[in-house]
């Protein structure tokens, strides 16, 4: 969840001025990436956090360079995009953005196994889901002038689903494994 700080930060500043919501996302990002490589943490467990970065400082060029930007009417969906193209293309990359993650609290032995693999590979896919999902549904919401509470319980449904998912199923997969193997003690 720390990850999504940013964005975050960034949502309640842009309510006041996009240009400076940009800045904010990105400083905050900046700040997140710096405290955890001082704490040692790899580079391949902070995919989210540079491609927050990156979308910040995109952003943020566009909301100095052409204040008056159209961007700025659809950055709410440009950002879960953004979120979606990270999830899934990490995972076309063979890396899905969650490993890194969750090489911090697995003990290396398990880092190689195709299981640890899978259940990274489906984490992430809930995650990119979830924000798909938000996307979508924020582009036909903007589109069709939906009430608020569309939008709401877009980012709702798409962000606890996936965290809920992402809670459950490692420990279903543990259990099922260890069961599996006890079985065949």
């Amino acid at each position: 969840m720390r990850g999504f700080v940013p964005w975050i930060v960034a949502g309640f500043v842009s309510a006041v001025d996009w240009r400076w919501g940009a800045v904010a996302g990105c400083v905050s990002g900046l700040l997140l990436l710096l405290q955890d490589r001082r704490r040692g943490v790899a580079m391949d467990a902070m995919v989210l956090e540079i491609s927050t970065i990156i979308y910040f400082v995109i952003i943020g060029s566009i909301a100095f360079s052409s204040p008056d930007s159209s961007v700025q009417d659809h950055s709410d969906v440009l950002s879960f995009v953004w979120l979606a193209g990270t999830a899934w293309g990490s995972m076309a990359l063979r890396s899905p953005f969650t490993l890194g993650i969750a090489r911090r609290q697995t003990p290396e032995e398990y880092w190689n196994t195709p299981g640890f693999l899978s259940v990274n590979n489906a984490i992430t896919a809930a995650w990119g889901a979830g924000f798909t999902f938000i996307a979508v549904v924020l582009a036909i919401s903007n589109a069709t002038d939906a009430p608020a509470w569309v939008g709401i319980t877009a980012h709702v449904v798409g962000l606890v689903a996936p965290a809920v998912f992402t809670s459950i199923y490692p420990k279903r997969v543990q259990a099922r494994l260890e069961a599996l193997l006890a079985a065949n003690a």
